[in-house]
């Protein structure tokens, strides 16, 4: 009798598995092929902000008698102040006080905002400057003149803070002179560089005090002050100069 070989059943089998197999692994391909493709979306790009504008107008009044303002200085700035009471002043201010120049204090590095005057505001007579700044609500103003009939007088408003004032409310307020401490208070011929004189204006070397303080007041020809181009007519009480700043956006 022979014998049933079952050797040959066993590659048939595996063929069969390899079938089995096969087609498992094609039923897979085609489920992904229908699965949905899941894309990561395309950010969108933030908006560039519109930058919100500050702007301001600043009205100021000459209250003196006899004593014209040299252009007036207006500045915007983040901290800081132009002046400080009992400390020396810088050259700009220097610059300023004693000659009327305000490009000095214009171009300070503090300063982020400018406006100034183009001729000096006699006695009596107002003005209305413009100033505006982007994206800065916190911003302090300073405004300064100088008394032009003097040696170094100067006035104004030193650090004024903006941030409470809304489009539309107004600030007014008065300023006082100031004694700028760099150049004695002579009253000299040709030291003076106003219309009572016509003198010479920034020097560098200082001959006063050099500190910053409240200005006593013009001492005249009819005080006894022998030499002096000033009269009682160049007298000068406080407060020197009003103003009124709004907020107009």
């Amino acid at each position: 009798m022979s014998t049933l070989n079952t050797c040959p059943t066993i590659p048939r089998q595996l063929s069969m598995l390899a079938v089995v197999i096969g087609l498992t692994l094609g039923l897979s391909a085609c489920g992904d092929d229908d699965d949905p493709v899941t894309m990561t979306p395309t950010p969108t790009p933030t908006p560039t902000p519109t930058p919100v504008t500050y702007r301001y107008e600043v009205s100021v009044t000459n209250l003196t008698h006899e004593q014209p303002l040299s252009p007036i200085a207006v500045v915007l700035h983040e901290s800081g102040q132009l002046w400080q009471v009992g400390e020396s002043a810088s050259e700009a201010l220097e610059m300023l006080a004693e000659g009327g120049d305000n490009s000095a204090l214009l171009a300070l590095d503090m300063v982020v905002a400018s406006s100034s005057g183009e001729a000096p505001l006699a006695p009596g007579a107002s003005q209305t400057l413009q100033i505006s700044i982007d994206d800065k609500d916190m911003a302090l103003m300073s405004i300064v003149t100088m008394l032009v009939n003097t040696n170094d007088a100067f006035t104004g408003l030193n650090g004024i803070p903006l941030s409470e004032l809304a489009v539309g409310q107004s600030w007014t307020g008065t300023s006082f002179v100031y004694d700028a401490g760099t150049e004695a208070n002579s009253e000299a011929q040709g030291t003076i560089p106003g219309p009572a004189d016509g003198g010479s204006g920034f020097e560098m070397t200082r001959d006063d005090v050099d500190f910053v303080a409240m200005h006593p007041g013009v001492v005249g020809s009819d005080d006894g002050l022998t030499g002096s181009v000033l009269s009682h007519v160049h007298d000068f009480d406080n407060p020197a100069m009003s103003i009124r700043i709004t907020r107009t956006e």
